[in-house]
């Protein structure tokens, strides 16, 4: 059966009109919002260090819990997740005062290690990391190894909760990366 020379280039039109509807993988999703200003918020996997002026024993390294909570001796579960280092610090300061262990309490806290990011896709080592402050998407991406050959180098998803529960939205490389954030690397298409 022969086919028409006109045939061929028809088809082949229609071939290329489709690769004008395709787009790249993570093109379609939302731009990735900037972080509004403000206190670092903890959250599950943060370390924290209590320093409790006059207390030992119940100064120390405290980990926030899978319930966003930490454990404190003497006064219990104190809610960390969601605030600030300054509010968990008058949240023990307040409890301890409540439950009439010190009258003025004097608290302090700090970060000790944030929670990890996570990096997948087209990475050289996918898999959770240690997050560093001031850190953006390209220095997570080094950190994973870099990029396989087959990555698209332009954009990556970002997977963050940002007050509604988490959503995937597309970030430059040189977006800031958040403590618990989920890079993923996409492959590109040619």
């Amino acid at each position: 059966m022969r086919v028409s020379r006109r045939f061929l280039v028809i088809s082949g039109l229609g071939w290329l009109g489709g690769c004008a509807r395709w787009q790249a993988p993570g093109a379609e999703l939302p731009v990735l919002p900037k972080q509004p200003g403000g206190p670092y918020r903890l959250g599950t996997g943060d370390k924290i260090n209590l320093r409790i002026y006059d207390q030992p024993q119940l100064s120390g390294d405290y980990s926030v819990d899978d319930s966003g909570m930490i454990d404190v001796p003497m006064i219990g579960l104190v809610r960390a997740a969601g605030r600030s280092v300054d509010q968990m610090a008058a949240g023990v300061a307040h409890a301890l005062m409540v439950n009439k262990l010190i009258l003025r309490p004097s608290v302090a806290a700090e970060i000790v290690t944030y929670r990890p990011f996570y990096i997948m896709g087209e990475v050289n080592a996918p898999g959770p990391y240690p997050f560093r402050p001031d850190m953006t998407v390209l220095t997570a991406i080094s950190i994973a190894g870099g990029f396989t050959d087959r990555a698209e180098t332009g954009y990556v998803g970002v997977t963050r909760d940002l007050g509604q529960g988490p959503a995937l939205y597309r970030a430059a490389l040189f977006a800031l990366a958040q403590p618990g954030d989920v890079i993923t690397v996409f492959e590109r298409r040619f």
